[in-house]
């Protein structure tokens, strides 16, 4: 299980003294509590694998628009620091689907649904990030299908 992996190395960063592995580690079992007292459970209660994930990804989406802001106002210091804790935090995540895989799917979702115009695009699009199962990125899997209809 994802949080036994995390639990371990965080021993193994302390005993390391990999300050920047900790301080990552530590911000992720943070926000799992943080999870479970949102969704109504105790902070001793163990976080399922699934909202596991789902906090990671999150957690990795915020860092990803963290760099972007920073490189934005000039601060390049803090873009890289966010970029390095996204560095750690990939390593937990699913291996990302690639475009190939996600044209694949958006086309035999695109002949299921029967859709053959732009209009709903917003349907497809859904209904290729259900298939992905979280595993690709929300904004390649918008440009294919948004390609399939170029």
């Amino acid at each position: 299980m994802i949080v036994d992996t995390i639990n371990s190395d965080l021993k193994e960063a302390m005993k390391a003294r990999d300050t920047l592995r900790l301080e990552v580690l530590r911000y992720i079992k943070t926000a799992f509590t943080n999870e479970l007292v949102a969704t109504g459970h105790t902070p001793q209660e163990t976080i399922d694998e699934e909202s596991a994930m789902k906090v990671i990804k999150r957690l990795a989406k915020q860092r990803t628009e963290a760099s972007e802001a920073f490189r934005a106002g000039g601060r390049e210091d803090l873009a890289s620091k966010e970029d390095s804790e996204l560095e750690i935090i990939k390593t937990y995540l699913p291996e990302e689907m690639n475009e190939s895989e996600i044209r694949t799917i958006a086309e035999k979702k695109k002949d299921e649904l029967n859709i053959d115009d732009k209009s709903k695009i917003g349907i497809l699009i859904g209904a290729v990030m259900k298939e992905t199962n979280g595993r690709a990125d929300g904004k390649l899997v918008k440009q294919v299908v948004e390609s399939l209809f170029s």
